[in-house]
């Protein structure tokens, strides 16, 4: 027999949640909620070739944006795709300054590690033109 069809809009919505809670700990300047939100197996592209892989480098690697008292960029997503069988998301979004002006566009993939338990595993933002 088949399995049950996916219902896509709760689990866009789920993944819309976690995006939301994950962009949360940056304004909330709370780097362990950023960290809790990352797989073991995180790879986050980084300017130029960098590349920072698994949870320990990519938390390490991000930890300078949470120093100061704000936050030095925010992001939201307004997209999210979902895999048939609903285990694989992406959302992309707008990141912006403190100003609110568009710095650039994220693209996040995020896997369902445990019933309701959603990690991000691949992230990378790129720039937009002035």
């Amino acid at each position: 027999s088949a399995p049950a069809p996916v219902v896509f809009a709760g689990i866009a919505a789920q993944v819309a949640e976690a995006e939301r809670a994950f962009a949360r700990s940056m304004a909330e300047r709370n780097h362990a909620a950023f960290s809790a939100w990352l797989s073991e197996q995180a790879v986050f592209f980084g300017g130029g070739d960098r590349v920072l892989r698994g949870k320990a480098e990519v938390a390490a690697g991000w930890k300078r944006f949470y120093e100061g008292p704000s936050a030095p960029f925010s992001w939201e997503p307004d997209r999210i795709e979902v895999l048939a069988d609903g285990t694989l998301a992406h959302s992309s979004g707008p990141v912006r300054d403190p100003a609110g002006k568009l710095i650039a566009r994220f693209n996040s993939v995020w896997r369902l590690e445990a019933p309701g338990t959603w990690r991000i595993v691949f992230d990378r933002g790129e720039s937009v033109p002035p």
